[in-house]
């Protein structure tokens, strides 16, 4: 069983998209994944479809994760809040899926369908037929009763759902590697341009 924490914003200071990028894919992850119960992370770029343009997919052991001391004296955009708009961050029941299931690899794609406020019981009749794997939410700001996710292994099959029924229907390619958290020990990592 995993939990899914999910992060999506947008970012308004084109100066210094790609310092905040270097700094989120490096150590902001490397931090986050000593933290426990924290087992790994993928931050991804949205190249087609609506809404926000970044979405960072953590897989976590236990909802426990968002409340021990290491993680809420930590977390945050620190120096670059200022920058962030539309931030959203959800937790999700993953179920029986395990964090790998969620690993893009570099030439893949992610897709996501979102219903952002509106009502799960407007949502649900909305997904029927839609093959994505429907995580439903269960924690934090709750921005949305459930989201959709594909990992796809090749981009170039990507594209977003048909029809307006989504209030956010996107692919995102990745720009960090699917980074996982090891013996506690922070991991290295190395971000993607």
């Amino acid at each position: 069983m995993v939990f899914v924490y999910i992060v999506r914003c947008n970012f308004i200071a084109p100066d210094q998209e790609a310092a905040w990028n270097n700094w989120y894919s490096g150590p902001k992850i490397a931090q986050m994944l000593a933290k426990p119960l924290f087992q790994s992370c993928q931050r991804f770029h949205r190249v087609t479809g609506n809404w926000r343009n970044y979405l960072a997919l953590w897989a976590l052991q236990s909802p426990q994760a968002l409340k021990t001391p290491e993680y809420t004296a930590q977390w945050g955009f620190a120096e670059w809040s200022s920058h962030i708009t539309d931030w959203s961050r959800d937790l999700f029941d993953g179920g029986d899926a395990a964090a790998t299931d969620f690993a893009v690899p570099p030439d893949g794609a992610l897709q996501v369908a979102s219903f952002d406020g509106v009502a799960a019981e407007a949502a649900r009749p909305m997904i029927a037929n839609v093959d994505l794997t429907w995580l439903p939410v269960i924690g934090l700001d709750r921005h949305t009763p459930l989201i959709g996710l594909r990992a796809l292994a090749f981009a170039a099959t990507a594209s977003p759902l048909n029809g307006s029924s989504f209030v956010e229907n996107a692919i995102y390619r990745p720009i960090s590697d699917f980074i996982v958290a090891r013996g506690g020990a922070p991991p290295a990592t190395k971000p993607r341009s």
